[in-house]
């Protein structure tokens, strides 16, 4: 579904990346992991648009990503959620969801302007879907309270929902349970394999090895800016370079 070929990207004299190929595949959940400054970030923002590939092509579907602004990437399929939380704490839960839908509500300027009938009838199917959305992550209870007010984790959630709202074909998780506790982590991993199990194809960063290895079906590992090793859980694991550069014997154990 998404190909890297022979990606390099330089920042100056810096080389985050090199010659980097791996493809994540259709209808699975593919995990992306290495140490601290590995370059795993940057593999991200040059799939959504946000940098480009100093060498190489990035593939999705078949069509070449390397020039695509970052709307066009959404366009065609593609969500991300971040590192950092970004969501519209004033903003209610649905707002927020209905806000990740915009690219396909089709009403125009001026059913916007003069609430024409067709305006309002797009506009509660959003709010429909918003609310289904919403179910999938168990905060449609909180549908209509301000953003502002969930905890850590349930942020974490709504913006989940939010890129599920425009509907790609490939969703981007970048450290999805950092700041979680146990009991959120387990929790939004059931509810990551149940988004699997609905037809979604899933691509995620993240530090939590026990998350990953329970997660992902398939696994790659950079180091220093080189993928060293790919594979499933039972194949990263049980690598000694992974183990050497990063797992560690404790981690794994």
């Amino acid at each position: 579904m998404l190909q890297f070929n022979n990606i390099s990207k330089n920042f100056g004299g810096l080389q985050v990346l090199q010659d980097v190929n791996f493809t994540v595949p259709q209808g699975g959940i593919f995990g992306l992991i290495g140490p601290n400054g590995a370059g795993k970030t940057t593999v991200f923002n040059l799939v959504t648009g946000l940098l480009r590939a100093s060498a190489g092509s990035i593939e999705f579907n078949g069509k070449n990503l390397n020039a695509v602004a970052p709307h066009g990437i959404t366009e065609i399929g593609i969500a991300r959620t971040f590192q950092n939380i970004r969501i519209f704490k004033e903003m209610t839960l649905l707002e927020n969801v209905v806000v990740g839908m915009h690219d396909h509500l089709g009403y125009g300027f001026t059913g916007l302007v003069f609430n024409l009938p067709s305006f309002r009838r797009i506009e509660a199917q959003a709010r429909e879907r918003a609310l289904e959305l919403l179910s999938w992550v168990k905060l449609d209870h909180k549908a209509h309270m301000l953003a502002d007010s969930l905890s850590y984790g349930e942020q974490r959630k709504l913006e989940f929902a939010r890129a599920l709202a425009t509907g790609p074909k490939l969703l981007l998780l970048d450290e999805p349970v950092a700041g979680m506790n146990p009991a959120e982590k387990t929790e939004l991993m059931v509810e990551i394999a149940n988004i699997k199990q609905r037809g979604f194809s899933i691509f995620l960063i993240e530090h939590d090895m026990r998350f990953v290895m329970g997660l992902c079906d398939r696994i790659a590992v950079l180091n220093f800016g080189r993928v060293i090793a790919q594979g499933t859980p039972d194949d990263i694991k049980n690598n000694p370079e992974v183990i050497e550069a990063y797992l560690g014997k404790e981690e794994i154990a």
